[in-house]
């Protein structure tokens, strides 16, 4: 493996002699955002150029490359190392890292990682590798507590140019036991072992392969059974199984086959048959090569019975019905190179995987490629997890544990993903109802991790802030925090959160989309701003800490420095500093919010204090009853108190007021992006978000429209039962000529009419409308 790199022309490390080259984001064919605390993964061909930008400076980035043979390859990197190699456990989330060392067989101390960007490297400084040799690329950067707790962190860009006709196979995910190549336009047919786990890879994107599975048990007594798409989504409740509690394919027996592990596309037919002859035929192409064919070819030998047309899982094949007219529609897949399903054998089984030929359709982009195959043993787990991507352009990340999953998953198996986290739905002791109740009458903790939380730093945030924003931002004092919006000249939401001040030129921005802080960062660009937006990743982990005895909890384990506000002058919207137990404690970030609007507090802390933390809150708050709670219980006391989620009561086409969020937009600041289109919009609004209270327990489903005679009004945007209202409840974005509190409406079901929900429009929040609970 050879890579030569085009080194800084001023500051961080330089390579005499080498010129600083680079090519722009739009050269770019893939990006991966490195933040602080996490270690990401790069591969790299023959041809392929990588940038690293270090977007905000005052951080560090390490790198590492090996070559395919597993060895450390630095000295091809022609990196000068004034310092020496850095130890590879140091300040980063290690788990991807330590998981593929693993699946080649290396422990952590093998690899080796130089210094890039120091803390006193400039921000947008950049260098550019180029790569001659296929080799797999780390960049990790490093995290302390200090970070954390008094603002910093930092965030690095690698964009990656790939060379022409690329083709990508991942990485090994395990111990390989066999693997193979399926030809385009052809089909292979092989045996795996209960306990095997066989990926399907698509290995230049774009191309459809059809799967089926036979019971090895059932052929030898001269039975088929096979995977039957009728009874998998009967039983996963979805058109096709994913990573989590609905991973199954089964039989017609309704015996389970294999279970899907890892997914990095999520998108698949279970609807349509493999390509048949009759269908190109009938399409004026006779004698087209066709994936039902090629099937029964290779099953012949193991005595399963030909057929003209074979049911299949479609994998990579991108198909949709649409509910207006229940037509299957076809697009081009959405899977790029190296994108794969893996999925667990439950039993032995004889499978078949095609490469499709059709090149008369959309679903392989009109150009049929290969499809790789391989089969791992099972003697090593393979972790679930689903590929996120937080832009269209961003490589694709994984699905990962929190810190605190090690105390979660013994709690509980039921986990769902929120961004790129698996984060618990409910507990097995209790489930969402007792986790409710512990939350409205006790305490209850529960894993936020998958908040995300960036810092704002420089002479100019502020003044950053103060455009993007929509609260005045001028007036928010060190200590204190405030709920925003971050929204487009059109007035839309792009993202909300809540905004810190931790010192005059010091922000923390803690949102639920990636969105807001490409918004910023674009926005400080363009206007010239001395401003840093600087990503915290997974190195902040948080808790929150919720209900009535919230505070008693706390006041037996907080410890606050005289400089800081201690645990009883921190107000709503306020925060401190504090550590567990005493001065020599680890630290954290308290701050009095939640999303439940309960007396609540949420906890931000390093990796390696999370663990502590959860376990001193558990052990301290036995005696109040102290209940771990999920993100089921969660979603019901969000509704009941009011509060709007993104997908839900703010979309791409909602603006501020439509979503019910007029009470952050601050008309009396100066300009802010979308001001005046909502001035224009709140001198004529058109809908308005309502409460919805239903005579029964049915619960009507997001989307769901409101109706008065035949006329639709409005839309369902989030509804629950209430366990404290004794009846099913909503939030409905309705037009504004039939807002009015205590008009009867009806939410229309099946086709609209035949079945409607009786209900009554009420205000918003449900419960606590004067968020006395939350100031108590």
């Amino acid at each position: 493996m050879i890579v030569q790199v085009f080194a800084p022309s001023s500051g961080g490390l330089h390579t005499p002699g080498i010129r600083y080259v680079g090519f722009s984001g739009d050269a770019a064919n893939a990006s991966l955002e490195v933040r602080c605390g996490e270690a990401r993964m790069l591969k790299a061909d023959a041809g392929d150029l990588i940038t690293i930008t270090n977007i905000d400076g005052g951080a560090t980035i390490l790198i590492a490359a090996l070559g395919n043979d597993g060895a450390n390859a630095l000295s091809g990197l022609g990196l000068e190392r004034p310092d020496g190699p850095v130890e590879a456990p140091v300040g980063f989330d290690r788990t991807q890292l330590g998981g593929w060392l693993q699946a080649h067989g290396f422990d952590l101390p093998a690899i080796e990682f130089t210094r890039v960007f120091s803390r006193q490297t400039p921000a947008a400084e950049r260098f550019t590798i180029r790569v001659s040799g296929a080799c797999t690329v780390w960049l990790a950067a490093p995290v302390s507590e200090e970070t954390i707790l008094a603002g910093g962190g930092g965030t690095f860009l690698a964009e990656i140019k790939r060379a022409v006709n690329r083709q990508e196979l991942p990485d090994p995910i395990g111990e390989i036991r066999d693997e193979f190549r399926v030809d385009s336009g052809t089909a292979r047919a092989y045996e795996i072992r209960k306990g095997d786990f066989v990926q399907i890879i698509d290995v230049q994107g774009r191309q459809c392969s059809d799967f089926m599975a036979m019971r090895a048990d059932a052929l030898e007594n001269g039975v088929e059974r096979y995977i039957d798409s009728t009874v998998t989504r009967t039983f996963s409740g979805g058109a096709y199984p994913g990573p989590g509690l609905f991973d199954k394919f089964l039989d017609q027996d309704m015996q389970p086959l294999l279970s899907v592990v890892q997914d990095t596309v999520g998108r698949h037919d279970t609807f349509a048959l493999a390509c048949t002859a009759r269908g190109y035929e009938e399409r004026g192409f006779p004698g087209h090569l066709n994936c039902s064919d090629n099937i029964s070819g290779v099953f012949e030998p193991y005595g399963i019975a030909k057929r003209s047309a074979w049911p299949a899982i479609n994998f990579f094949f991108n198909s949709s019905i649409l509910p207006t007219d229940n037509r299957l529609r076809i697009d081009e897949a959405c899977s790029r190179p190296g994108d794969h399903v893996t999925m667990r054998a439950l039993t032995d089984l004889v499978c078949v995987s095609t490469a499709c030929p059709d090149d008369i359709d959309p679903i392989n982009g009109w150009n049929p490629t290969d499809i790789h195959v391989r089969i791992y043993k099972p003697d090593r787990p393979i972790r679930r997890a689903i590929a996120h991507r937080p832009f269209n352009d961003s490589e694709v990340s994984m699905t990962r544990e929190s810190a605190f999953n090690a105390r979660t998953s013994a709690l509980t198996r039921s986990f769902q993903v929120a961004r790129d986290l698996w984060l618990p739905t409910s507990f097995e002791s209790t489930r969402a109802i007792d986790e409710y109740w512990a939350c409205r009458n006790a305490v209850t903790i529960q894993d936020m991790s998958s908040l995300l939380k960036y810092d704002i730093v420089g002479p100019d945030a502020e003044r950053l802030l103060q455009k993007c924003l929509s609260r005045n931002i001028a007036r928010l004092s060190v200590n204190r925090g405030v709920y925003a919006l971050v929204t487009s000249h059109s007035g839309t939401v792009l993202d909300d959160g809540t905004l810190f001040r931790l010192a005059p030129d010091l922000f923390r921005w803690c949102c639920g989309s990636e969105e807001s802080a490409r918004h910023l960062r674009e926005t400080a660009e363009q206007d010239g701003l001395k401003v840093w937006i600087k990503a915290h990743g997974s190195s902040m982990p948080n808790l929150a800490l919720q209900g009535p005895k919230s505070r008693e909890l706390l006041e037996r384990v907080v410890f606050t420095q005289p400089h800081q506000p201690a645990l009883e002058a921190v107000k709503w919207f306020g925060f401190t500093i504090a550590r567990l137990r005493d001065r020599n404690g680890p630290a954290f970030m308290l701050t009095r919010t939640g999303f439940t609007g309960e007396l609540g507090y949420e906890i931000f802390c390093t990796q390696d204090a999370a663990l502590t933390i959860w376990d001193t809150l558990m052990e301290t708050g036995a005696d109040l009853g102290i209940t771990p709670m999920g993100l089921d219980a969660l979603a019901t006391i969000r509704i009941e108190a009011g509060f709007m989620a993104a997908g839900a009561e703010f979309t791409a086409d909602t603006d501020a007021y439509e979503a019910g969020l007029g009470f952050a937009v601050d008309m009396k600041k100066g300009p802010f992006i979308g001001r005046e289109a909502l001035e224009r919009n709140a001198a004529a609004p058109r809908r308005k978000l309502v409460g919805l209270l239903f005579d029964g327990n049915e619960v009507p489903q997001h989307g769901d429209p409101l109706l008065i005679g035949r006329q639709q009004v409005g839309t369902i945007t989030s509804a629950t039962r209430s366990p404290q209202l004794g009846c099913a409840i909503a939030m409905a974005r309705i037009a504004v000529e039939h807002a009015q509190e205590q008009t009867q409406i009806e939410v229309g079901q099946l086709d609209g009419h035949s079945k409607r929900l009786a209900a009554t429009i009420t205000g918003i929040p449900f419960v606590d409308p004067k968020r006395e609970r939350a100031r108590a």
